[in-house]
């Protein structure tokens, strides 16, 4: 058993490739051993969890979740707790080992109830598994409720009953732990399956993986890359920061900021119809140039940051000329909108030119033709979709910012809070991005590196402390 932590990648399986580990691991393995390994991995957790806990409330469902619960509810009967198992099931329709399990807890005496008890210091959520990506009502719903509402802290069998494991979409049972069994799924990592999940465990319950090929990939940390004694400014390559229009010149600021702070070898700031700054006293370092000054063919480009409507007129030659580049904000928002803006970055992507683009939902959205809801349904589907159409990294910003390129799974980045909900830091994300494609490193690498650091850096920022775009970018190492 190993609680899941950002220091290493781990793949992710959907639902299909899940059953697909389930079934070839129950072919192999004598009747209802499953089962019974599923209930001891949760009972031991259980303890873990809440060594003192002494009244355990086990809201069991009809499936083979629910079996996992009361399997669990007997081995902490032998270990001296007192379970109570709620059991929604229906013995003419439960499955095998499900019916098994129930004998074999009725035989030892745990305790059935109808109603969940009155107050407990345990809970285990084991309602719904991987194909209970429902609506949670009636009884259901109420424990529901019940579990997330009191104080006592909650173990998740899988995942919380009502999260959809392939999406993180779904009102869910909010738990402080999960026990994910056999696979690890996507919903526990992005959109809205992060908080109810709590913190992440995983059992492979002794079974080696099959050859069942991941649906994605929760992110590593990156390798780190030394420089060297024998080198110089050009060997991290010259970045353009293109944005900054009339009234949104910070956000150009904040992407060349972090392009400096992530180890650029120089950076020019290009600001769009908005007047030229000689410099910038805090950051003296950064160079400002005309945008169509630049050798746009040996720079990489970070583009869009703050652009506003003035950046359509440089996204032509941005996108012909620039050797790597990164598109953001206003600059995607003008490719949705232009047939010919989105005909040249196809062009581009056939060229093998290094690109990346980074939208939030919203801007995901514009550029597929759809609703940001839509978007927030199925966030690997639609960074897909985005690889589909236009051929380049894409970097679906959000709640477990999700990374996806041609001919891979996608990855699912696992750093990253709250405290980057603030203006300002998506163009410190665009800067950092480039930076790395500035020193050479692939579009893709570039991409997951910047996302993994970027949410690092909010991972540890002091709790008590506000962070703010600008600190951040001084982070963006």
């Amino acid at each position: 058993m190993q609680r899941i932590t950002p220091d290493r990648g781990w793949p992710l399986f959907d639902v299909a490739g899940s059953r697909a580990i389930e079934q070839a691991a129950a072919a192999t393995l004598p009747a209802h051993e499953l089962m019974r390994r599923a209930g001891l991995a949760v009972a031991r957790l259980a303890l873990a969890v809440a060594p003192h806990a002494r009244t355990v409330w086990i809201a069991s469902g009809p499936g083979n979740n629910g079996g996992d619960g009361v399997e669990a509810a007997l081995h902490l009967q032998q270990w001296g707790k007192h379970p109570i198992v709620t059991w929604l099931g229906d013995e003419t329709r439960a499955p095998a080992d499900s019916l098994a399990s129930l004998q074999r807890a009725r035989q030892a005496n745990v305790a059935f109830a109808d109603e969940r008890p009155a107050q407990w210091d345990l809970a285990i959520d084991a309602l719904l598994g991987i194909g209970g990506a429902r609506a949670l009502e009636g009884r259901m719903a109420d424990w529901s409720n019940a579990m997330s509402q009191a104080a006592a802290p909650v173990l998740a069998v899988d995942l919380p009953s009502g999260l959809n494991a392939d999406t993180g979409t779904g009102h869910a049972v909010r738990a402080t732990h999960t026990l994910s069994l056999l696979s690890l799924k996507p919903g526990l990592f992005m959109a809205g399956g992060r908080d109810p999940s709590g913190q992440v465990w995983f059992d492979d319950l002794g079974v080696t993986r099959s050859a069942e090929e991941p649906s994605a990939w929760l992110g590593g940390p990156p390798a780190r890359t030394e420089r060297l004694h024998a080198s110089h400014k050009g060997t991290y390559g010259d970045l353009a920061v293109i944005g900054g229009a009339a009234g949104m010149t910070g956000a150009a600021l904040l992407a060349g900021s972090a392009a400096l702070h992530g180890g650029a070898g120089r950076v020019f700031v290009a600001l769009i119809d908005a007047g030229s700054l000689g410099v910038d006293e805090s950051q003296p370092e950064l160079m400002f140039r005309a945008w169509d000054s630049l050798d746009l063919g040996r720079m990489a480009v970070a583009c869009g940051c703050g652009g506003g409507d003035a950046v359509r007129a440089v996204l032509p030659k941005v996108l012909s000329t620039a050797r790597a580049l990164v598109l953001d904000a206003d600059a995607l928002n003008a490719i949705a909108a232009d047939t010919q803006l989105q005909a040249l970055l196809l062009a581009r992507s056939r060229r093998e030119r290094p690109t990346v683009l980074t939208p939030h939902p919203l801007e995901a959205a514009r550029l597929l033709s759809c609703n940001a809801q839509q978007v927030q349904q199925d966030r690997l589907l639609a960074s897909r979709e985005l690889v589909q159409r236009f051929g380049c990294v894409v970097v679906l910003k959000g709640s477990g910012s999700v990374i996806a390129a041609p001919a891979r799974a996608p990855t699912i980045n696992p750093t990253g809070n709250a405290r980057l909900a603030t203006a300002g830091t998506g163009d410190v994300l665009s800067g950092m991005v480039a930076a790395r494609l500035a020193a050479g490193i692939s579009a893709y690498d570039a991409a997951a590196g910047a996302v993994y650091a970027h949410g690092l850096a909010a991972d540890r920022w002091p709790a008590e402390r506000p962070l703010t775009a600008s600190a951040l970018a001084r982070c963006a190492a």
